[in-house]
């Protein structure tokens, strides 16, 4: 059941950084205050902190990982990739990270990502700090020219 819960928790945390707002009337995330992403930055940790030391480790973020690929909620890899990008960003600098140290880089990412600066991230700020917006429609390339025969 701990597991289970894990797995669910796990998930929950992933996906306020993944846009979930699909075309043609798809599921739209709610907006996240500052508030509640450190809330869920502080439980994820308490999850990823599996010795309960006060201090996640890169092992300990691994098999969280591990844990949460061979539940099936990885959705065929992309919320799994995207889980192993966050793990190697929060780790590139330490083994081991405190609850201040986690919670820190979390919200510097919200902060980063809130482009209007007020203190809530919206599904278009997640699209847009994911890079997903989608690109804007290009003109299509000109026929070359070529210089007109003249008779």
């Amino acid at each position: 059941m701990r597991k289970l819960l894990f797995c669910i928790t796990l998930g929950a945390m992933i996906l306020p950084g993944a846009a979930l707002a699909q075309r043609g009337g798809g599921m739209m995330q709610k907006d996240q205050t500052r508030a509640e992403a450190q809330q869920r930055t502080d439980m994820l940790f308490q999850m990823l902190d599996a010795n309960h030391d006060g201090a996640v480790t890169r092992a300990e973020a691994d098999q969280a990982l591990a844990q949460f690929q061979a539940s099936g909620g990885d959705n065929g890899g992309h919320r799994g990739g995207r889980l192993k990008a966050m793990i190697d960003q929060a780790f590139a600098t330490s083994q081991s990270l405190t609850l201040q140290q986690f919670e820190a880089q979390s919200l510097a990412r919200f902060d980063a990502a809130d482009a209007n600066h007020d203190g809530i991230l919206s599904a278009a700020e997640r699209q847009a700090a994911r890079g997903q917006q989608p690109a804007p429609a290009q003109a299509a390339p000109s026929a070359p020219t070529t210089p007109a025969k003249t008779q």
